[in-house]
């Protein structure tokens, strides 16, 4: 059994302002994106110059921040924000989901295409390699502070998490997460948009590796005590909102290699 290193969430403490590991992580994504960003725009077929990697990531932060917490709300606690809906607004209390990030940096980048007139399809297929550092590094945040942790396990990896009332040994859920939608994630993706491929597929094979990836893990993640199942005993939101998905990413990637080789054809 396994025992949580109990960090303090807060990683700096100056006066009232407490900065928090989980905000350090999301900051620290979003400077590996821009770094990354800025490496890949020297490849001949990337849409962007260096120069408009940094408003790339500023309109994919604005996404990210308010569709996760948008998402969060609509898919995980629409009734308290029924009751309450200046709860929408108070972010300090939590509440971030990816799907609903995901919708938001997908709107994000749509404008920001727009007002630069390049490709939407193409901002996306260059934004897909640079999601999964974020990714790994904000579950890495929700395991410091001890957030969304595992079911109750007896095996061997089962962790004792200190603000756990019921000192049960459970999955370590959030480190599982960072291996699979952070780091292999990361390497497929980066791997597979090292040459040119065909418009759309960067894109489609994110949406399905992390659909498949999120599915897996969420049989080890606790569901939310607020919701439970949604279906059949065992079915959890995090996998009803995986695999729209799985099911849009296999469908566009089939899509792009057909149209690819029908141009090629042509």
């Amino acid at each position: 059994m396994l025992t949580h290193p109990n960090i303090d969430p807060v990683a700096v403490q100056l006066g009232p302002l407490a900065v928090h590991w989980y905000g350090l992580m999301y900051l620290a994504g979003f400077a590996a994106a821009w770094y990354l960003g800025r490496r890949r725009c020297r490849q001949p077929w990337s849409p962007l110059k260096e120069e408009q990697v940094e408003d790339l990531i500023f309109y994919g932060a604005m996404g990210v921040i308010l569709g996760g917490r948008f998402g969060y709300v609509v898919f995980y606690n629409f009734p308290q924000f029924v009751d309450d809906p200046l709860w929408l607004f108070r972010v300090w209390e939590g509440g971030m989901a990816f799907h609903g990030g995901l919708l938001g940096v997908i709107l994000a980048l749509t404008l920001f295409a727009r007002k630069i007139k390049v490709s939407v399809f193409a901002i996306w297929d260059f934004v897909a390699p640079l999601v999964p550092i974020g990714l790994g590094l904000g579950r890495l945040g929700n395991f410091i502070g001890q957030e969304l942790w595992g079911r109750p396990t007896d095996a061997a990896v089962g962790m004792i998490f200190p603000n756990d009332p019921s000192q049960l040994p459970r999955h370590p859920s959030q480190l599982y997460q960072f291996a699979l939608e952070g780091v292999l994630l990361f390497a497929i993706l980066y791997w597979y948009t090292r040459k040119p491929r065909p418009r759309l597929a960067p894109g489609a094979l994110f949406l399905v590796c992390y659909g498949l990836f999120r599915f897996v893990v969420e049989f080890y993640r606790q569901p939310d005590s607020h919701i439970g199942f949604d279906a059949f005993g065992w079915l959890t939101r995090g996998q009803l909102l995986s695999l729209p998905m799985i099911a849009v990413g296999l469908a566009v990637m089939v899509y792009a290699y057909r149209r690819d080789a029908h141009l090629s054809k042509n």
